[in-house]
């Protein structure tokens, strides 16, 4: 990197005050990072980020999706680190007597918003460094949380290889796109995702982890 691009910062975007305090002390202060919560859900996740990168985006040179989220099972297990290798509205579409007709097939433009590959990669391999449980794979954006098994079977099926779930993802991702900035996704894994047991959510666990995975990219985002 030359050095005009070495001054510019990250952005990293939560979506509640908790997730931001847990980035925040895995970052102890880390020089260049700037790190904001802008409320559940990807409409308020693309309001957010588009905000401040509206008037500052000469000023970032990456963005970050990070938060809490649900595991598929075998994929990425509660306490656990996901990376992002694409990130897909996984909801965005329209029923058909045949099935969910996602945004792509109905050609209305993608639900799916491509990861910078060298930075998503850099992030992998430093969790990883750190001892820290973590996968890449697909995170699917979803304006309802799943909480059924049939549900979850039809996530599997539509976007195949499906490692987490979030409600804010798409939405970070779409408003950096627009800025033309690089964007990635981590997700720290809270419950697996199926039918809804509030009761074996480990949200603490999640939040360690997330803590634990920023205090391991530190590096990488300078």
């Amino acid at each position: 990197m030359n050095s005009d691009v070495k001054k510019k910062r990250v952005l990293i975007v939560t979506a509640v005050e908790a997730e931001k305090d847990a980035v925040l002390r895995g970052l102890c202060g880390a020089e260049g990072v700037d790190v904001i919560a802008v409320g559940v859900g990807s409409a308020a996740a693309a309001a957010g980020t588009a905000a401040v990168l509206a008037s500052n985006a000469e000023q970032y040179h990456f963005v970050i999706s990070a938060g809490i989220g649900g595991g598929f099972a075998e994929r990425a297990a509660i306490g656990s680190l996901v990376v992002a290798d694409v990130i897909v509205a996984a909801d965005l579409g329209a029923q058909s007597p045949t099935g969910f007709l996602s945004l792509d097939e109905l050609g209305f433009g993608s639900a799916r918003v491509a990861v910078n590959p060298d930075w998503s990669s850099r992030l992998y391999a430093a969790i990883r460094s750190a001892d820290l449980t973590v996968c890449c794979g697909p995170v699917l954006t979803v304006t309802t949380a799943t909480g059924t098994a049939d549900t979850t079977e039809e996530l599997a099926i539509r976007v195949p290889g499906a490692a987490a779930e979030g409600m804010e993802g798409h939405g970070v991702a779409v408003a950096a796109f627009n800025c033309h900035i690089p964007v990635a996704e981590i997700r720290a894994i809270s419950n697996a995702v199926g039918p809804r047991d509030r009761a074996a959510w480990r949200i603490g666990v999640a939040l360690s982890a997330l803590e634990a995975a920023s205090q391991a990219i530190r590096e990488v985002l300078k």
